[in-house]
């Protein structure tokens, strides 16, 4: 694996650099900056400015309206965005649904979510975890009952709860696992289905987090009603449809590119905290902390090239998926715990909103104000996209052969 960047490669890389530096939204930036909470326009701003370009999909293939970029561009475009420090597009999705849906889905499907996807016109959710069905998530419980309506269609009624469902306050469709075979195993008797967030029966409600942000939910579904072609892939077939998004979700997870962001941060932050007149990146114990975060960083870098090699070669994403995700959020976690400890008591929670009003800045130095509650947002990487003790289960099964 050749790691030099072609000329053609660095000619990519300036043309990035140029339209992220032309086109990025400055008031985006400054929100971000200030650490307000953005808005469903906010978070779509960006994704539809890419979706006019046609780079808001990276890794799409050109038959979708993707730029069909090679894995080195893709790594070229994720370093570019973090180095100018943009907002993510949102995973649901570019890289979570939409890879499904080429995969399994009708044309009637492709043809009718694909390109709204793509452009940023539709939000989507993912219904997925459930109480008592997180890490065990073939233990779901909420039901689709088939039926014929008095139109002479097929339709499912759904019933259930789903929980933690990030942005579902925004969302205008969701893709929902339900149980269609209560008779038959775990696994067996799960569908996969495309839910219009629309739909009578849904109810979405709040839950804030330890931060003080609203980014989960409870999802409540009562008698709602959906057509049977909004299933995607065979009925009862829908766990194929969670392993192959997961492998997805879990390899964008990794976030090389925006932790290598996240390190040279705390960099800073060490270089102005002071600690006995003395900045903290002098000091040698947390000086030793940075430089083992950086290995691990260097060395998961290197797994996420070579998973991009094998994806250029066809290989879809493997068991290599879990190894970057357990390894790429434990990273994060280290990341913000670092930043945490560097600004010491500013980033004291209590300290959250202090001085608004007739202040015109919290207590402390702004590089503080954010620390605590990205800290505790941050616990969440290790759990989600399937957490990494199932992760190690996953590693050892597939590649161990334990």
């Amino acid at each position: 694996m050749d790691l030099n960047f072609s000329a053609e490669d660095i000619a990519f890389r300036d043309e990035v650099r140029s339209f992220i530096a032309e086109n990025y939204p400055d008031d985006l930036r400054a929100k971000a900056d200030e650490g307000e909470e953005l808005s469903k326009e906010d978070l779509l701003k960006w994704h539809r400015i890419l979706g006019k370009r046609g780079w808001s999909a990276p890794a799409w293939p050109t038959q979708y309206g993707g730029p069909g970029w090679n894995s080195i561009q893709r790594y070229i475009w994720s370093e570019e965005c973090a180095r100018a420090d943009t907002i993510a597009v949102l995973p649901f999705g570019v890289t979570m649904v939409a890879p499904v849906i080429m995969a399994f889905g009708t044309e009637e499907q492709k043809a009718k979510h694909l390109p709204a996807i793509l452009k940023g016109d539709l939000w989507w959710c993912q219904g997925y975890s459930e109480p008592g069905a997180g890490s065990d998530l073939a233990n779901l419980r909420t039901k689709a009952e088939r039926f014929t309506g008095d139109d002479g269609k097929e339709y499912y009624r759904v019933n259930g709860q789903k929980t933690w469902t990030t942005m579902a306050q925004h969302a205008d469709w969701g893709f929902f696992l339900v149980r269609t075979n209560p008779t038959a195993k775990a696994q067996e008797g799960i569908s996969f289905l495309l839910i219009d967030m629309k739909s009578p029966g849904i109810t979405v409600r709040p839950i804030i987090t330890l931060g003080g942000e609203h980014e989960v939910n409870e999802v409540w579904l009562e008698d709602v009603i959906v057509p049977v072609e909004n299933r995607v892939f065979e009925e009862n077939k829908g766990w194929t449809c969670a392993k192959y998004l997961l492998a997805h979700e879990r390899t964008g997870i990794a976030g090389v590119a925006r932790s290598k962001r996240g390190v040279e941060r705390v960099k800073t932050i060490a270089r102005s905290e002071m600690e006995d007149g003395a900045p903290l990146i002098k000091n040698p114990f947390f000086k030793r902390k940075i430089a083992e975060l950086e290995v691990d960083l260097i060395a998961l870098e290197f797994t996420e090239l070579r998973t991009l090699a094998g994806e250029a070669s066809g290989k879809g994403p493997g068991p290599e998926s879990s190894l970057l995700k357990i390894k790429g959020t434990e990273i994060q976690q280290r990341i913000t715990e670092l930043a945490l400890e560097a600004v010491g008591h500013y980033g004291a929670p209590y300290f959250r909103g202090f001085g608004e009003g007739d202040n015109e800045h919290p207590i402390g130095p702004d590089y503080a104000h954010r620390a605590a509650p990205t800290y505790f947002n941050g616990r969440k990487t290790s759990i989600y996209g399937g957490s990494n003790e199932i992760q190690r289960n996953i590693i050892a099964k597939a590649v161990l052969g334990l």
